[in-house]
């Protein structure tokens, strides 16, 4: 637990070789589960909690999805709690494709389910979310884990063509605007303490 309302687990990415994170938010009118994943290892011991969860909350479910790549396991989650998803409306296919329809598009700057907003990457498809109740950046691939307890941009390789990691920096520097306490990194440990200062030094 994160905190109160705010989780983070990590599941096995058969495809990726490693562990990676999903957020889940409990908002006051809304579940929020962040580019979630169910992990293999422990498959039906995770359904029950957060089934219990879910319960708990009584509040109508909503899947995240911040890249394509992302899309995990949002197929199973939409079908057993018939929730909502929403992706990037330029990744609005591709996205569908994995998890099937995506009843939402979103674009930068929308608020969506629970407070959370959305914020434009220089990947066109892929968002930054900010969860403003807890301070939270939530990151798909554009930030990742330096093996150290920081952040570091993707590697270039990542990008499209003609956008360097100068422009990408430069798109994420609004996160920096924010009072960031933490950021939830998809792959990498989270930065749960001086997380600003964290993410200032990875677009400085």
């Amino acid at each position: 637990m994160i905190a109160s309302g705010l989780w983070r687990w990590t599941g096995f990415h058969p495809e990726w070789k490693e562990y990676v994170g999903s957020v889940y938010y409990a908002a006051a009118d809304a579940v929020v589960l962040i580019d979630p994943i169910v992990p293999q290892e422990a498959e039906e011991r995770f359904w029950g909690a957060l089934d219990r969860d879910v319960e708990r909350a009584a509040a109508p479910v909503h899947v995240l999805v911040s890249v394509h790549w992302h899309a995990r396991s949002a197929r199973a989650i939409v079908k057993r709690y018939d929730a909502r998803l929403w992706a990037p409306s330029r990744a609005r296919a591709a996205v569908a494709r994995k998890a099937g329809k995506v009843t939402d598009p979103f674009r930068p700057g929308d608020q969506l389910p629970g407070g959370v907003e959305a914020f434009e990457t220089a990947r066109s498809t892929e968002a930054v979310f900010w969860i403003p109740e807890h301070a939270a950046v939530v990151p798909g691939d554009v930030l990742l884990g330096d093996g150290h307890g920081g952040i570091k941009l993707c590697p270039a390789s990542w990008l499209p063509e003609g956008v360097g990691p100068g422009k990408l920096r430069e798109s994420l520097r609004p996160l920096l605007e924010l009072p960031v306490e933490r950021v939830l990194l998809s792959h990498g440990t989270p930065v749960l303490a001086d997380a600003w200062r964290a993410l200032a030094r990875s677009l400085g």
